[in-house]
């Protein structure tokens, strides 16, 4: 556990990924090496220099084993090598020797729900008689209805559309129908096939043998499926959310698919597991984080919490209380490339931005792991206005062009200059266009401005790193003025947020950081302090 008050945090009393700052690297939108628009694993290592300097402890990579692309590189055809698109294999060596030089540690998205219908598995499957042992490895039913032309239950694909596609037999007639809960891109693998989980476990130690240093698990929450799979009694096509009710996700038999990885991590003591995990019960959150489980989950709660104290406060007691039955550390975010940005969310404009950086005090001053997505250093908002024909989220197309899905999170990232790309490549547009205001937000634009958004974590995330009063795995609220919140590490921080429009006076103590400058020795409206 953490070290208690008043003591300096030991680096190595504790696994390096407890208290450690993981930044999310989106890398279609991060930086391009090679000219072709789309970000790779050569423009991450490029920008290490960069990472360093921010100051984080490791980088969470999203998909770059090879894919079709179909969901930006969830749908996976082989997980044991990187995608040409990203610079092949040689490019993933390359960077992760070159991290670890910079005391940089690299986990890597894994994908163990479903593959893509590129993968050999399936294609195999394709042509294969039902009930052989290449379809035994996915979901395949019989329809129901006259001549099986229905599917076999009304469950609904998270991206739209029924949760089924049928498949068109090798002698050409209708045949079976295949689950893919997210695209017909993506069928759901079968993991009470030993098959099935034997390869995955092939595939964690081919990238921890290779100096990988962990893994986020997709959907941890999903795989099992229920016996028999039954009707859903309501059915929504929401993005994942937290409902336990929902026969899709969090099934009892994911647990055991959980110990098999961990017992595989376990042979690397260095290795960490982190799972996606949409779960609203406190009690069966924690059970993913049992000490034979996963090590981090995502809980999400900040991430879904609007810009109120009391709100925050909530989400902040929830999430300590989900792990500490099992002795778990929390983990928290504010954002990701599936969810709006902060500075959107709380409102946009300056008041979007001061929000954004106060609330990223918050995070940064509690207990446990934090992730941060790319561009939230440089307080980036949503693009929600993106023309039609750039959009390339499959929700665009699933939806009948009535939501606009993802995208508007994931425009990449502007590095320097005064115009787009602003650096990102020497192409002459990114994959997806930034917006021309973007020009302030630039890494070169923040840089040497002390009172940047990207300076402001540099110092927040320094002074976490170094300060003994940070240490402590729990919290102690501390009265505060209506409108506002307070809480106090055993090691002696106190953070304050001020969620009120009118400034309010700071709490005895030496002042450590703040969000903004003070008012007159007091904390302005939209802003967050540190105390010792």
């Amino acid at each position: 556990m953490p070290v208690d008050s008043g003591t300096p945090v030991d680096p190595n009393a504790q696994p390096w990924w407890r208290s450690a700052v993981f930044y999310q690297v989106y890398p279609r939108s991060f930086a391009d090496s090679d000219g072709d628009g789309v970000g790779d694993l050569g423009g991450v290592r490029e920008k290490l220099g960069y990472l360093e300097l921010l100051g984080v402890d490791a980088l969470w990579i999203c998909p770059v084993t090879r894919s079709p692309m179909a969901d930006g590189g969830y749908d996976v055809s082989d997980p044991r090598d990187i995608d040409p698109l990203f610079g092949g294999m040689a490019a993933m060596d390359a960077l992760i020797v070159e991290a670890h030089e910079r005391n940089i540690k690299i986990t890597m998205d894994l994908v163990p729900n479903h593959t893509s219908s590129a993968h050999p598995w399936f294609t195999a499957a394709l042509a294969a008689a039902p009930d052989s042992g290449e379809r035994a490895r996915y979901i395949f039913r019989d329809g129901r209805g006259p001549g099986g032309a229905e599917p076999p239950n009304n469950w609904p694909s998270i991206f739209g559309g029924p949760a089924w596609t049928r498949v068109t037999e090798p002698d050409g007639t209708p045949g079976q129908w295949y689950l893919h809960i997210f695209a017909p891109e993506q069928p759901d693998l079968n993991w009470e096939n030993p098959e099935v989980i034997a390869d995955f476990e092939q595939t964690l130690r081919f990238w921890l043998d290779r100096g990988v240093d962990g893994f986020r698990i997709d959907v941890a929450h999903g795989m099992a499926k229920p016996p028999g799979l039954p009707d859903m009694a309501n059915v929504s096509t929401k993005m994942l959310v937290h409902d336990d009710d929902d026969p899709r996700f969090n099934n009892s038999g994911v647990h055991e698919i959980h110990r098999r990885f961990r017992k595989v991590l376990d042979e690397y003591p260095h290795a960490v597991s982190i799972g996606e995990v949409w779960v609203d019960d406190n009690i069966r959150f924690g059970e993913y984080l049992r000490p034979d489980e996963l090590h981090l989950a995502f809980n999400f709660r900040l991430a879904e919490t609007p810009f109120d104290a009391e709100a925050v406060r909530t989400a902040i007691d929830h999430s300590l209380t989900a792990v500490a039955p099992v002795g778990a550390v929390p983990t928290w975010t504010l954002s990701n490339h599936d969810i709006e940005r902060e500075v959107t969310r709380y409102g946009g404009g300056a008041d979007g931005v001061d929000r954004a950086k106060a609330m990223m005090m918050v995070e940064l001053a509690l207990p446990g792991s934090v992730f941060i997505y790319n561009g939230s250093e440089l307080g980036l908002p949503n693009v929600d206005d993106l023309p039609e024909e750039v959009l390339q989220d499959p929700v665009w197309e699933r939806s009948g062009h009535t939501e606009r899905g993802r995208d508007g999170c994931r425009v990449p990232v502007p590095w320097e200059g005064s115009a787009p790309p602003f650096g990102f490549t020497s192409a002459e547009r990114s994959w997806l266009p930034q917006p021309p205001e973007w020009a302030g937000l630039t890494v070169e634009a923040q840089l040497e401005e002390l009172g940047s958004t990207m300076s402001l974590y540099r110092m927040a995330i320094e002074l976490r790193g170094m300060r003994p009063e940070f240490a402590g795995p729990r919290i102690e609220w501390y009265g505060s003025p209506k409108g506002c919140l307070a809480f106090r590490r055993p090691g002696g921080l106190v953070c304050v947020l001020n969620a009120t429009p009118a400034p309010i006076p700071l709490p005895p103590g030496e002042l450590l950081l703040a969000s903004t400058a003070l008012w007159g020795g007091q904390l302005p409206p939209n802003a967050a302090a540190w105390l010792v």
